[in-house]
């Protein structure tokens, strides 16, 4: 778990990731470089699930010896989709990664929504959804790992 108090916004106790796979952990299928040593960093402290619809087939092959739970998701209403899988997990404990459009409820609803503007760029409803908009994943991620990164962001 990781708790992190944080003035005028709130005490956050989280204890999932969720990540969508492509545009935010990858580009064209494959994974970005720093991505497996920050991912398997974090799943010392939190649950790592990445929901992805796997538009390039990959996902399972870069993701695999890092410890997370990989869910593709069946076509059709992949926003509504991420959310319930967000819910199913509680989504007080939840924090969120995406840049996409069908990224977007789940970013919303997440105790921590954080979007990433890369090489896909990012939908504007995801950027708006979101608590936090970071440079890419590698500076998503640290957020995590140094949490007085957010509290300096987030604080009223």
């Amino acid at each position: 778990m990781i708790e992190i108090n944080i003035p005028g916004y709130g005490e956050l106790q989280l204890e999932h990731l969720v990540l969508d796979y492509n545009g935010t952990l990858a580009v064209d299928g494959r994974l970005l470089f720093g991505v497996r040593e920050r991912l398997e960093k974090l799943a010392e402290q939190l649950t790592v699930h990445v929901v992805t619809a796997d538009t390039f087939g990959k996902a399972a092959d870069y993701l695999a010896g890092i410890p997370c739970q990989l869910n593709v998701l069946p076509a059709g209403n992949q926003a509504g989709a991420k959310r319930d899988f967000v819910r199913g997990l509680g989504i007080e404990r939840c924090v969120c990664v995406g840049n996409g459009r069908n990224d977007q409820l789940m970013l919303q609803e997440a105790a921590l929504g954080i979007a990433v503007l890369q090489d896909e760029g990012a939908a504007a409803v995801a950027l708006m959804a979101a608590d936090v908009v970071a440079a890419d994943i590698q500076s998503a991620l640290e957020l995590l790992m140094r949490p007085l990164r957010l509290t300096a962001t987030l604080r009223a």
